[in-house]
This record gives C-alpha cells, structure tokens and sequence, in this order.
C-alpha cells in the first residue's frame, strides 16, 4: 500500500496488482480460441478435404482415458496421464492415433499444447468415433 495525500490527510490506496492483467490476458486467449472454433461449421469438428479439425477440452489426470461428450464447441477427452510439460497432450495424440487408425505424426496441435482448450488437426482418419461424421461436412465443388 501506497499513501496519497489529496488536500487533507494521508489516504491508503492499495496498489493494482497482477492478478488483474493476468485474468485479463487468460480472457483475451479464451476468447482467440473460442472465436477460431466457433469458426467451425459444427459443435467441434470440421473437414478440409481429408483433414479433420477437432477441437478438444482435454482433462488430464483423469481416472481413465476416454472420449467424453461433446461440450458446447469442444469435445472432451479425458487422458491419465499427468499435465507436466505437454506430457498429456503427447498421451491424448498418442490414444487419438489408436482411435483415428493414423500415425502419430499424422495428427498436428494447432494451438493449447500445454492447455486444456486445443485444436488439432486429424490427417487422412481410417476409423471415426460415431459422434463424428465423415460426409455430412464436405465440401462440395460448384
């Protein structure tokens, strides 16, 4: 705490502190991301070409890993691995590869590698989850 003095007696006046700009630049990202997956055509997911973009809401340290339910424009995933330095996200495109049929290296982090809200990028997915349909996003040539 700092002391004004405005014309009569000394005035406490506590200091801004950090916390302020923090939130505000964790709003300002949550909002950049939210805007580029509301940029989708569905909930979380769309197709370019033969890529699948999917937007996940991932919960590390889970009991078990799975593919939860659509929330809103993002779908969960739940991994058990422990969020140390982007090691549940490596585990998450580990278990979507399985999932997808593809090579891990076929699946691409767009953005959120060390942060529960990403976007990634499925190249040439063999197998889908049902909530995902292949035909119902393409697009089509005039």
């Amino acid at each position: 705490m700092r002391s004004i003095r405005l014309n009569g007696p000394k005035k406490k006046v506590a200091k801004r502190s950090n916390s302020c700009l923090t939130q505000a630049r964790t709003e300002t990202a949550y909002l950049f991301i939210m805007s580029t997956c509301r940029r989708l055509r569905h909930e979380f997911y769309q197709w370019e070409d033969t890529t699948l973009i999917l937007n996940v809401l991932g919960t590390p340290a889970a009991k078990k890993t799975a593919i939860g339910k659509p929330l809103a424009n993002q779908l969960k995933i739940s991994v058990s691995a422990s969020p140390v330095n982007g090691r549940a996200t490596d585990f998450m495109v580990a278990f979507l590869a399985t999932i997808f049929d593809v090579r891990i290296k076929d699946i691409e982090v767009v953005f959120g590698r060390t942060s529960i809200h990403k976007q990634l990028r499925i190249h040439n997915p063999k197998k889908l989850p049902p909530m995902i349909d292949r035909a119902s996003d393409k697009k089509t040539s005039p």
